[in-house]
């Protein structure tokens, strides 16, 4: 029940969700409050047309992202027993029941940053830790897809562990404790979005974990770019900026962080 009221929370998130919804109002509402259905069409249109304005939502991301250090590649990681990887970093399943090949997306430096980090410290585990994150799934889980893309890059299978059952970052987190020769009290880096950082470290945390913030896939830089814009850039970010805040507030409202 919980996932699924997750997944609810999810595509409410979604800006175009909104702007179909005050549309819809606007084409129940029309025929009898003609004037409030224009406003209904204007605030659809002045939505839809703030969604691709990046500097928006930049700020946002940008302060989730700066609330971790940024480790470099070629940091002393000596001290550290391995490396949990939360899963997000390749396509559906329903995608790779189609294809011989691994298929990463937009969050791909969670699987493409982890190869670098074991050729530079071989000796650092690793726990692969994602099932299937959609209402109606369908093919392998994203651990059996992470176990594709590792074998066809040469990682040894030794050397890595699979979690195939979790949902949810606070699933990543309770279902990985689990795992056998897993001990949450050693040194872990925990490796994800820059971006979702904030809200994995403090449900690990709230579980018991001893985890280094490792965040990759930045969505920005320094400064915003003033002149930027795009509906489909925009909506995808502001999309990732609302998920993640809906996220934070409902997992301390449940006392996981």
């Amino acid at each position: 029940m919980v996932f699924f009221l997750g997944k609810v929370l999810a595509l409410l998130t979604q800006p175009l969700v909104w702007v179909a919804t005050l549309l819809a109002l606007a084409l129940v509402v029309l025929g009898y409050r003609p004037l409030w259905g224009r406003r209904l069409v204007g605030l659809a249109l002045a939505v839809l047309l703030a969604m691709g304005w990046q500097p928006l939502p930049h700020f946002g991301l940008q302060l989730l992202e700066r609330q971790t250090a940024e480790l470099p590649v070629d940091a002393d990681l000596s001290g550290y027993v391995g490396v949990i990887v939360l899963g997000g970093g390749l396509d559906a399943g329903w995608i790779a029941q189609a294809h011989p090949q691994p298929a990463l997306n937009g969050a791909a430096e969670r699987m493409t940053m982890t190869v670098a980090l074991l050729r530079r410290n071989p000796q650092l585990r690793v726990v692969f830790t994602g099932g299937e994150g959609t209402l109606v799934g369908g093919g392998p889980s994203e651990a059996e897809r992470a176990r594709v893309f590792f074998d066809s890059l040469g990682v040894p299978a030794s050397q890595v562990a699979y979690e195939s059952q979790s949902r949810t970052t606070y699933e990543n987190a309770i279902l990985t404790a689990q795992m056998p020769g897993i001990d949450k009290t050693q040194r872990w880096l925990l490796l994800t979005s820059a971006w979702h950082m904030p809200r994995s470290m403090g449900t690990f945390a709230k579980a018991g974990w001893n985890v280094t913030a490792y965040p990759v896939d930045y969505r920005t830089g320094s400064a915003p770019q003033w002149l930027e814009y795009g509906l489909r850039d925009g909506a995808d970010r502001w999309q990732t900026l609302l998920h993640e805040v809906i996220g934070s507030i409902s997992y301390r409202m449940a006392g996981r962080i």
